[in-house]
């Protein structure tokens, strides 16, 4: 298939005076494109990512950037041959990701990690003594992360506050490297850091995706693949090797698919090795199979 659509993650911190009225005319623009995909608006600012024909994103980008509030809002931009996206939504949310820090909040234009570019990342991980910690959750380390990272013992965002309250003890006096997809979630996670009295704190600029796309590094050190919120499910990072990270749930062996159990009151989120998707049917046990009636096995 000829890639002549494109998908674009891009995100900005800045205040927006009426969200509301920001929903609808996003709407109104996305529908008038033919625009599929989720975007966050808070007053905080906002959180997006949409697919499109290239023609109909790059008159996003292009009205995007004649906006007063986004003018110089980055596009992370990944050519794919159909929409990423099933429908388009537009909401208003209290947080353009959910933190839910009620009683510590963090404004990343006030206080943020400092940012490296992908060359100043690389060289910075191949540094001695530096903590590389994975700002996103569990199951997308699962599939790929940088080598050496940890793997943050968190299900969602909002959990990484305690997370780091009862490990900063140990990152003390060291160079704290924060990334994540494409670096909204580090702007929080990296601001977080240094209120807990961390000081050497910094953030991979654009994320895992703007990372890969380098010519400088290629994606060198990023093992496995790149979960994204979308159709893909992964994309490749690592250009110069391919080594799988993931592991089959059900027998342990080498996997990068993620699927989701096909009993819908389980839905859990596995990996699974090409033998065993067709062995187990894309259930995640043999318990969620048996309970399914809707389908024949």
């Amino acid at each position: 298939m000829t890639a002549n659509y494109q998908v674009l993650l891009y995100y900005q911190y800045t205040h927006i005076e009426d969200p509301k009225k920001l929903v609808v005319e996003q709407k109104e623009l996305c529908q008038k494109l033919n625009l599929k995909g989720r975007i966050l608006i808070a007053e905080e600012g906002l959180n997006g990512t949409v697919s499109g024909t290239m023609e109909e994103t790059t008159r996003y980008m292009e009205e995007m950037h004649q906006h007063p509030l986004f003018e110089n809002m980055p596009f992370k931009i990944d050519l794919h041959d159909g929409h990423a996206f099933k429908k388009l939504t537009v909401k208003q949310r209290p947080e353009i990701v959910a933190w839910h820090m009620n009683d510590q909040k963090v404004d990343p234009n006030q206080l943020t990690g400092v940012h490296l570019s992908p060359s100043q990342w690389y060289q910075a991980m191949t540094e001695e003594d530096v903590i590389v910690i994975d700002g996103r959750n569990d199951f997308e380390y699962d599939l790929g992360h940088f080598r050496g990272a940890i793997r943050p013992d968190v299900s969602t965002t909002r959990e990484f506050p305690e997370w780091i309250r009862q490990h900063k003890e140990d990152w003390k006096d060291k160079k704290i490297l924060t990334y994540c997809t494409g670096g909204i979630r580090c702007e929080k996670l990296s601001g977080v850091l240094l209120q807990e009295g961390l000081e050497k704190v910094y953030q991979l600029d654009g994320g895992i995706v703007t990372y890969g796309k380098d010519p400088n590094v290629q994606g060198a050190l990023f093992d496995g693949q790149c979960y994204v919120f979308d159709d893909r499910i992964s994309v490749p990072i690592n250009q110069k090797e391919h080594v799988i990270v993931g592991k089959c749930h059900h027998c342990g062996s080498p996997a990068e698919k993620y699927l989701n159990c096909r009993y819908d009151p389980c839905d859990r989120r596995h990996l699974v090795c090409p033998d065993c998707e067709s062995i187990h049917g894309g259930y995640c046990s043999n318990s969620c199979r048996s309970q399914d009636t809707t389908t024949s096995n």
